[in-house]
């Protein structure tokens, strides 16, 4: 077989090339795009030749009828030409239907692979930052039922003292100290008044009522030791209205599992810069990152965490996102902007369940 061998040449804008070597799946669409553009061009330019063609056979059957016997021999050879041009323009008419009908079936072929594509990976990426935030949720889970049973902090409500409540204050100091995800470290007694917190030189929570919370409510009326609350993110006043997640568990007598509770444990959880370091911890490419959204949403739909629209202090204003699962845990669609939206409900970790919480990536 001779080594030599001759490739079609088609004109190819620069910019396809180079998506058509990227790992982008919109080249997909941008190649079809191409391939429709270039073939009405060139049918463009056959059906100009031809019709100039005929004007000519046309005008060559004029000139021979005028000179008469003379250009007879011309005027066949001008009916011909008049002919073939007329067979070239119906082909050309069928090529522009025939790939047209082709041409649009590819680029409806080329959307859907790449809306399943571009779906899934962003489903992926939405499970991978709710997978993250319910881990680190999940330890705050022990954090609260552990430090329930310490010492110090049952001291503190079973022996009423003002040395014991200083003690326990500075216990809750050094866990502060160690763990730097909280604000702030609440022992409250049962009557839903807070006796002590780890960092009184910031907050003045000592003195506060939290009787009506939902956390403490909730936990003191739960079995056993092994039993925690968990309320919705929201701006705490006494810290500053700085969103948090508290997590509650009940002190119990004697720090038995089955002891009478005697107050409420309440360790708030610094939301904003946690919240921020997941969604902002996406692996997206730098492509991606320049026009993708990523959220956590809450059962309510109420965006909790927005990558690039603040989640902290600034940024939590209780926006709500128009999610639309249908009852689904996980999945992707087309909204009504054009915009690609790809969700995984949170999966829980360990015994901790989670709240319903979404993970929701936006593609423009």
């Amino acid at each position: 077989m001779n080594s030599q061998s001759k490739t079609l040449s088609v004109p190819v804008r620069a910019e396809t090339l180079h998506d058509a070597n990227s790992n982008d799946p919109e080249h997909i669409i941008r190649l079809s795009e191409e391939v429709a553009r270039i073939s009405r061009e060139k049918i463009a330019d056959i059906q100009s030749i031809t019709e100039r063609t005929r004007i000519l056979a046309l005008n060559a059957l004029i000139e021979s009828a005028r000179v008469g016997e003379l250009g007879r021999g011309f005027a066949v050879v001008a009916g011909e030409v008049k002919g073939v041009s007329t067979e070239i323009a119906e082909i050309a008419d069928t090529l522009v239907k025939e790939l047209s009908e082709k041409t649009s079936l590819l680029e409806t072929i080329g959307r859907q692979v790449v809306d399943h594509l571009t779906g899934q990976r962003l489903v992926d990426l939405a499970l991978n930052a709710i997978e993250l935030i319910d881990r680190n949720l999940y330890e705050r889970t022990c954090d609260v039922r552990w430090w329930a049973t310490d010492s110090a902090v049952v001291d503190c409500l079973q022996k009423p003292d003002a040395d014991i409540a200083r003690h326990a204050s500075q216990r809750l100091g050094v866990i502060l100290s160690a763990y730097t995800v909280y604000l702030d470290l609440w022992i409250c007694d049962a009557h839903g008044r807070v006796v002590a917190n780890g960092r009184p030189d910031r907050y003045n929570a000592v003195g506060s009522d939290v009787s009506r919370e939902p956390w403490f409510r909730e936990a003191m009326q739960t079995t056993t030791g092994d039993d925690y609350v968990v309320a919705d993110i929201a701006a705490n006043s006494q810290l500053g209205n700085q969103p948090v997640a508290t997590y509650a568990a009940a002190i119990r007598q004697d720090a038995a599992a089955n002891g009478r509770p005697i107050g409420v444990l309440g360790i708030h959880f610094d939301w904003g810069p946690q919240a921020e370091a997941i969604v902002q911890g996406v692996r997206l490419s730098d492509a991606e990152r320049g026009n993708t959204r990523v959220m956590l949403v809450d059962a309510n739909n109420r965006v909790i965490a927005d990558a690039g629209h603040g989640s902290g202090r600034d940024g939590f204003g209780g926006a709500t996102f128009d999610l639309r699962t249908n009852a689904q845990e996980s999945g992707s669609y087309r909204a009504p902007d054009g915009t690609t939206v790809g969700f995984h409900r949170t999966p829980g970790y360990e015994t901790y369940a989670g709240l319903g919480w979404y993970g929701v990536l936006v593609r423009s």
